[in-house]
Protein backbone atom coordinates (compact mmCIF):
# COMPACT_ATOMS: atom_id res chain seq x y z
CA UNK A 1 0.00 0.00 0.00
CA UNK A 2 1.16 3.27 -0.63
CA UNK A 3 1.06 6.22 1.78
CA UNK A 4 -0.10 9.49 0.32
CA UNK A 5 2.37 11.86 -0.28
CA UNK A 6 0.12 14.48 2.03
CA UNK A 7 -0.98 12.69 4.99
CA UNK A 8 1.21 9.76 4.82
CA UNK A 9 -2.48 7.75 5.30
CA UNK A 10 -2.54 4.91 2.39
CA UNK A 11 -5.33 5.58 0.34
CA UNK A 12 -6.69 1.79 0.37
CA UNK A 13 -7.17 2.90 4.08
CA UNK A 14 -8.66 5.82 3.33
CA UNK A 15 -11.04 4.62 0.44
CA UNK A 16 -12.19 1.56 2.70
CA UNK A 17 -13.17 4.11 6.06
CA UNK A 18 -15.29 6.54 3.24
CA UNK A 19 -16.54 3.38 1.78
CA UNK A 20 -18.11 1.88 4.76
CA UNK A 21 -18.98 5.72 6.41
CA UNK A 22 -20.85 6.22 2.84
CA UNK A 23 -22.85 2.45 3.57
CA UNK A 24 -23.81 3.51 6.92
CA UNK A 25 -25.26 6.88 6.30
CA UNK A 26 -27.13 4.73 2.87
CA UNK A 27 -28.95 3.06 5.73
CA UNK A 28 -29.53 5.55 7.59
CA UNK A 29 -31.59 7.12 4.33
CA UNK A 30 -33.32 4.08 3.83
CA UNK A 31 -34.06 3.53 7.63
CA UNK A 32 -35.84 7.14 7.56
CA UNK A 33 -37.74 6.18 3.96
CA UNK A 34 -38.80 2.90 5.64
CA UNK A 35 -39.89 4.19 8.90
CA UNK A 36 -42.07 6.94 7.19
CA UNK A 37 -43.43 4.66 4.53
CA UNK A 38 -44.41 2.01 6.77
CA UNK A 39 -46.20 4.64 9.07
CA UNK A 40 -48.13 6.64 5.75
CA UNK A 41 -49.29 2.83 4.98
CA UNK A 42 -50.07 2.12 8.85
CA UNK A 43 -52.50 5.88 8.71
CA UNK A 44 -53.86 5.50 5.33
CA UNK A 45 -55.86 3.00 6.64
CA UNK A 46 -57.19 4.81 9.24
CA UNK A 47 -58.17 7.59 7.67
CA UNK A 48 -57.42 9.93 4.54
CA UNK A 49 -56.26 12.89 5.88
CA UNK A 50 -54.14 11.23 8.77
CA UNK A 51 -51.18 10.67 6.17
CA UNK A 52 -51.04 14.34 5.74
CA UNK A 53 -47.81 15.42 8.50
CA UNK A 54 -46.01 11.74 7.51
CA UNK A 55 -46.02 13.29 3.76
CA UNK A 56 -44.79 16.55 5.01
CA UNK A 57 -42.11 14.61 6.64
CA UNK A 58 -41.39 12.33 3.55
CA UNK A 59 -41.22 15.45 1.39
CA UNK A 60 -38.59 17.23 4.01
CA UNK A 61 -36.11 13.89 3.21
CA UNK A 62 -37.15 13.19 -0.50
CA UNK A 63 -35.90 17.49 -1.31
CA UNK A 64 -32.30 16.59 0.24
CA UNK A 65 -30.34 18.17 3.06
CA UNK A 66 -26.45 17.39 4.03
CA UNK A 67 -27.24 14.82 6.72
CA UNK A 68 -24.63 16.42 8.54
CA UNK A 69 -25.47 15.26 11.76
CA UNK A 70 -25.91 11.50 11.22
CA UNK A 71 -22.63 12.48 8.95
CA UNK A 72 -20.77 13.07 12.15
CA UNK A 73 -22.60 10.50 14.14
CA UNK A 74 -21.18 7.63 11.93
CA UNK A 75 -17.41 9.19 12.03
CA UNK A 76 -17.56 9.13 15.74
CA UNK A 77 -18.75 5.41 15.45
CA UNK A 78 -16.50 4.22 13.31
CA UNK A 79 -13.53 6.61 14.43
CA UNK A 80 -13.94 4.87 18.05
CA UNK A 81 -13.64 1.29 16.25
CA UNK A 82 -17.48 0.49 16.30
CA UNK A 83 -18.95 -2.35 14.22
CA UNK A 84 -19.84 -1.08 11.14
CA UNK A 85 -22.69 -4.25 10.79
CA UNK A 86 -24.42 -3.44 14.10
CA UNK A 87 -27.78 -1.37 13.28
CA UNK A 88 -28.13 0.59 16.50
CA UNK A 89 -25.60 3.25 14.80
CA UNK A 90 -28.20 3.50 11.95
CA UNK A 91 -30.62 3.90 13.88
CA UNK A 92 -29.10 7.05 16.05
CA UNK A 93 -28.05 8.60 12.64
CA UNK A 94 -31.78 8.38 11.76
CA UNK A 95 -32.66 9.69 15.05
CA UNK A 96 -30.24 12.86 14.64
CA UNK A 97 -32.08 13.67 11.73
CA UNK A 98 -35.63 13.22 12.54
CA UNK A 99 -34.48 15.89 15.06
CA UNK A 100 -33.04 18.22 12.50
CA UNK A 101 -36.52 17.77 10.53
CA UNK A 102 -38.33 18.75 13.31
CA UNK A 103 -35.94 21.60 14.12
CA UNK A 104 -36.02 23.10 10.66
CA UNK A 105 -40.07 22.46 10.53
CA UNK A 106 -40.30 24.45 14.60
CA UNK A 107 -37.78 27.19 13.14
CA UNK A 108 -39.61 28.20 9.66
CA UNK A 109 -42.70 29.07 11.71
CA UNK A 110 -40.07 30.77 14.12
CA UNK A 111 -38.42 32.59 11.52
CA UNK A 112 -41.52 33.13 9.16
CA UNK A 113 -39.45 31.61 6.49
CA UNK A 114 -41.64 30.45 3.42
CA UNK A 115 -38.81 28.43 1.21
CA UNK A 116 -36.76 25.52 2.98
CA UNK A 117 -34.77 23.61 0.32
CA UNK A 118 -35.87 25.77 -2.94
CA UNK A 119 -39.62 24.81 -1.98
CA UNK A 120 -42.21 26.15 0.23
CA UNK A 121 -42.11 25.39 4.05
CA UNK A 122 -44.89 23.29 5.76
CA UNK A 123 -46.45 26.49 7.16
CA UNK A 124 -46.40 28.43 4.05
CA UNK A 125 -47.80 25.62 1.85
CA UNK A 126 -50.65 24.53 4.09
CA UNK A 127 -51.51 28.47 5.11
CA UNK A 128 -52.05 28.66 0.98
CA UNK A 129 -53.75 25.45 0.80
CA UNK A 130 -56.13 26.42 3.66
CA UNK A 131 -56.72 29.62 2.01
CA UNK A 132 -56.89 28.20 -1.90
CA UNK A 133 -59.96 25.65 -0.23
CA UNK A 134 -61.83 28.51 1.42
CA UNK A 135 -61.63 26.64 4.77
CA UNK A 136 -62.77 28.14 8.22
CA UNK A 137 -60.54 29.91 10.34
CA UNK A 138 -57.01 31.89 9.89
CA UNK A 139 -54.71 30.60 7.13
CA UNK A 140 -51.55 31.59 8.97
CA UNK A 141 -52.48 30.11 12.15
CA UNK A 142 -54.02 26.53 10.15
CA UNK A 143 -50.59 26.25 8.37
CA UNK A 144 -48.39 26.97 11.53
CA UNK A 145 -50.31 25.09 13.49
CA UNK A 146 -50.31 21.66 11.10
CA UNK A 147 -46.14 22.82 11.00
CA UNK A 148 -45.90 22.55 14.69
CA UNK A 149 -47.69 19.15 14.82
CA UNK A 150 -45.14 17.97 11.68
CA UNK A 151 -42.51 18.89 14.11
CA UNK A 152 -43.79 17.50 16.70
CA UNK A 153 -44.22 14.23 15.01
CA UNK A 154 -41.01 14.25 14.09
CA UNK A 155 -39.84 14.12 17.77
CA UNK A 156 -41.78 11.02 18.32
CA UNK A 157 -39.97 9.61 15.13
CA UNK A 158 -36.75 10.54 16.60
CA UNK A 159 -36.98 9.33 20.29
CA UNK A 160 -38.66 5.75 18.37
CA UNK A 161 -35.49 5.76 16.53
CA UNK A 162 -33.07 6.26 19.14
CA UNK A 163 -34.67 3.74 21.01
CA UNK A 164 -33.34 1.15 18.86
CA UNK A 165 -29.37 2.74 19.49
CA UNK A 166 -27.38 1.18 22.54
CA UNK A 167 -28.39 2.43 25.76
CA UNK A 168 -25.05 4.20 26.30
CA UNK A 169 -26.06 7.02 24.36
CA UNK A 170 -29.24 8.06 25.96
CA UNK A 171 -27.55 10.38 28.40
CA UNK A 172 -25.89 12.45 25.70
CA UNK A 173 -28.98 12.49 23.19
CA UNK A 174 -30.79 13.86 26.44
CA UNK A 175 -28.55 16.53 26.59
CA UNK A 176 -28.66 17.23 23.18
CA UNK A 177 -32.40 17.52 22.79
CA UNK A 178 -32.56 19.65 26.03
CA UNK A 179 -29.96 22.31 24.65
CA UNK A 180 -31.71 22.30 21.11
CA UNK A 181 -34.34 23.78 22.82
CA UNK A 182 -32.96 26.20 25.45
CA UNK A 183 -30.58 27.13 22.76
CA UNK A 184 -33.94 28.40 20.65
CA UNK A 185 -35.69 30.36 23.09
CA UNK A 186 -31.95 32.12 24.00
CA UNK A 187 -31.99 33.13 20.18
CA UNK A 188 -35.79 33.97 19.90
CA UNK A 189 -35.89 36.11 23.13
CA UNK A 190 -32.50 37.70 22.35
CA UNK A 191 -33.98 39.12 19.14
CA UNK A 192 -36.77 40.96 21.55
CA UNK A 193 -34.10 42.58 23.40
CA UNK A 194 -31.77 43.49 20.27
CA UNK A 195 -28.85 44.40 22.12
CA UNK A 196 -25.32 44.37 21.41
CA UNK A 197 -23.74 41.25 23.39
CA UNK A 198 -21.22 39.60 21.24
CA UNK A 199 -20.53 36.96 24.21
CA UNK A 200 -24.24 35.96 24.47
CA UNK A 201 -24.12 35.58 20.55
CA UNK A 202 -21.72 32.92 20.54
CA UNK A 203 -23.06 31.11 23.51
CA UNK A 204 -26.48 31.08 21.81
CA UNK A 205 -24.45 29.68 18.27
CA UNK A 206 -22.81 27.04 20.53
CA UNK A 207 -25.92 26.16 22.03
CA UNK A 208 -28.89 26.21 19.63
CA UNK A 209 -27.11 24.72 16.58
CA UNK A 210 -23.12 23.73 16.66
CA UNK A 211 -23.50 21.52 19.49
CA UNK A 212 -26.08 19.44 18.34
CA UNK A 213 -24.77 20.07 14.86
CA UNK A 214 -21.34 17.78 15.57
CA UNK A 215 -20.30 18.15 19.12
CA UNK A 216 -23.29 15.84 20.41
CA UNK A 217 -23.51 13.44 17.83
CA UNK A 218 -20.04 12.80 17.24
CA UNK A 219 -20.04 11.43 21.41
CA UNK A 220 -22.94 10.26 20.75
CA UNK A 221 -20.92 7.59 17.91
CA UNK A 222 -18.75 7.68 20.49
CA UNK A 223 -20.63 6.43 22.95
CA UNK A 224 -22.35 3.92 20.83
CA UNK A 225 -18.99 2.24 20.14
CA UNK A 226 -18.42 1.98 23.66
CA UNK A 227 -15.80 4.85 23.53
CA UNK A 228 -16.75 7.10 26.36
CA UNK A 229 -12.79 8.45 26.67
CA UNK A 230 -13.55 10.16 23.28
CA UNK A 231 -15.87 12.60 24.42
CA UNK A 232 -12.99 15.26 25.89
CA UNK A 233 -11.19 15.35 22.17
CA UNK A 234 -14.69 15.49 20.45
CA UNK A 235 -16.16 18.91 22.78
CA UNK A 236 -13.23 20.82 21.89
CA UNK A 237 -12.95 19.60 18.31
CA UNK A 238 -17.34 19.95 18.08
CA UNK A 239 -17.29 22.92 20.26
CA UNK A 240 -14.94 25.03 17.67
CA UNK A 241 -16.18 23.55 14.32
CA UNK A 242 -20.11 23.79 15.16
CA UNK A 243 -19.29 27.34 16.21
CA UNK A 244 -17.94 27.62 13.05
CA UNK A 245 -20.87 25.98 11.19
CA UNK A 246 -23.38 28.24 12.66
CA UNK A 247 -20.67 31.41 11.72
CA UNK A 248 -21.00 30.29 7.97
CA UNK A 249 -24.71 30.29 8.25
CA UNK A 250 -24.79 33.48 9.70
CA UNK A 251 -22.70 34.97 6.76
CA UNK A 252 -24.84 32.91 4.30
CA UNK A 253 -27.97 34.59 6.08
CA UNK A 254 -26.85 37.93 5.31
CA UNK A 255 -24.33 37.59 1.64
CA UNK A 256 -25.28 34.42 0.33
CA UNK A 257 -27.22 33.17 -2.55
CA UNK A 258 -30.88 31.86 -2.03
CA UNK A 259 -30.50 29.90 -5.03
CA UNK A 260 -27.75 28.21 -3.20
CA UNK A 261 -29.29 27.74 0.46
CA UNK A 262 -32.86 27.11 -0.77
CA UNK A 263 -34.09 29.73 1.46
CA UNK A 264 -34.85 33.42 1.65
CA UNK A 265 -31.52 34.93 2.45
CA UNK A 266 -32.21 38.23 5.42
CA UNK A 267 -34.06 36.14 7.62
CA UNK A 268 -31.59 37.13 10.69
CA UNK A 269 -32.14 40.80 9.55
CA UNK A 270 -35.74 41.06 9.40
CA UNK A 271 -36.19 38.49 12.47
CA UNK A 272 -33.86 40.99 14.41
CA UNK A 273 -31.14 38.16 15.52
CA UNK A 274 -28.54 39.16 17.53
CA UNK A 275 -25.91 36.73 15.33
CA UNK A 276 -22.09 37.89 16.20
CA UNK A 277 -22.03 39.25 12.51
CA UNK A 278 -24.50 41.34 13.68
CA UNK A 279 -23.28 42.39 17.10
CA UNK A 280 -19.89 42.71 15.84
CA UNK A 281 -20.91 45.24 13.03
CA UNK A 282 -23.24 47.47 15.34
CA UNK A 283 -20.83 48.10 17.76
CA UNK A 284 -18.54 49.46 14.95
CA UNK A 285 -21.21 51.59 13.09
CA UNK A 286 -24.63 52.55 15.22
CA UNK A 287 -26.17 53.33 12.29
CA UNK A 288 -27.04 49.54 11.48
CA UNK A 289 -28.99 49.28 14.18
CA UNK A 290 -31.58 51.53 12.64
CA UNK A 291 -31.43 50.22 9.24
CA UNK A 292 -32.38 46.66 10.35
CA UNK A 293 -35.38 48.23 13.28
CA UNK A 294 -36.97 51.14 11.15
CA UNK A 295 -38.50 50.49 8.23
CA UNK A 296 -37.60 51.95 4.68
CA UNK A 297 -33.98 50.47 4.03
CA UNK A 298 -33.04 48.15 1.82
CA UNK A 299 -31.34 44.80 2.02
CA UNK A 300 -28.40 45.82 -0.26
CA UNK A 301 -28.00 49.06 1.93
CA UNK A 302 -27.91 47.16 5.14
CA UNK A 303 -25.22 44.57 3.29
CA UNK A 304 -23.15 47.78 1.68
CA UNK A 305 -22.87 49.36 5.30
CA UNK A 306 -21.88 45.94 7.21
CA UNK A 307 -19.04 45.15 4.76
CA UNK A 308 -17.62 48.74 5.16
CA UNK A 309 -17.70 47.71 8.99
CA UNK A 310 -15.06 44.76 7.75
CA UNK A 311 -16.81 42.32 10.26
CA UNK A 312 -17.46 40.13 7.23
CA UNK A 313 -13.94 40.06 7.03
CA UNK A 314 -13.46 39.30 10.50
CA UNK A 315 -16.17 36.89 10.92
CA UNK A 316 -14.20 34.46 8.21
CA UNK A 317 -11.05 34.93 9.90
CA UNK A 318 -12.65 33.73 13.26
CA UNK A 319 -14.02 30.61 10.70
CA UNK A 320 -10.49 29.79 10.33
CA UNK A 321 -9.23 30.46 13.64
CA UNK A 322 -12.17 27.96 14.80
CA UNK A 323 -11.58 25.23 12.17
CA UNK A 324 -7.35 25.65 12.91
CA UNK A 325 -8.43 24.73 16.65
CA UNK A 326 -10.83 22.20 16.20
CA UNK A 327 -8.31 20.71 13.72
CA UNK A 328 -5.29 20.87 16.68
CA UNK A 329 -8.03 19.57 18.85
CA UNK A 330 -8.67 16.37 17.14
CA UNK A 331 -4.96 15.97 16.23
CA UNK A 332 -3.88 14.00 19.45
CA UNK A 333 -7.33 11.95 19.82
CA UNK A 334 -6.79 8.61 20.23
CA UNK A 335 -8.25 7.36 17.00
CA UNK A 336 -6.37 6.34 13.85
CA UNK A 337 -5.41 8.54 11.91
CA UNK A 338 -7.36 7.85 8.87
CA UNK A 339 -10.27 8.88 10.81
CA UNK A 340 -8.60 12.13 12.30
CA UNK A 341 -7.63 13.33 8.44
CA UNK A 342 -11.55 13.03 8.09
CA UNK A 343 -12.85 14.96 10.48
CA UNK A 344 -9.79 17.39 9.44
CA UNK A 345 -11.92 17.24 5.74
CA UNK A 346 -15.30 17.88 7.28
CA UNK A 347 -14.30 20.43 9.42
CA UNK A 348 -13.34 22.08 6.50
CA UNK A 349 -16.08 21.03 4.41
CA UNK A 350 -19.09 22.43 7.18
CA UNK A 351 -17.08 25.81 7.66
CA UNK A 352 -17.15 26.33 3.95
CA UNK A 353 -19.90 25.12 2.34
CA UNK A 354 -22.30 27.71 0.47
CA UNK A 355 -25.44 26.39 1.30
Amino acid sequence: MTPDATTGTGHDDVGRARRTSTDLLRRVEDTLRTLLAGERDAWAEVHEQAVVPIEALSELIASGGKRIRPAFCVTGYLAAGGDPDDPGIVAAGAALEMLHLSALVHDDVLDDSSRRRGVPTVHTQHAALHDSRGWQGESRRYGEGVAILVGDLALVYSEELMAKAPASVLPEWNRLRSEVMIGQYLDVHAATEFSVDPRSSRLIARIKSGRYTIHRPLVVGANAAGRGDLAPAFEEYGEAVGEAFQLRDDLLDAFGDSADTGKPTGLDFTQHKMTLLLGWAMQRDEHIHRLITQPGHTPDELRRRLVDTGVPADVEQHIADLVERGCKAIADAPVDQVWREELVDMAVRVAYRNA
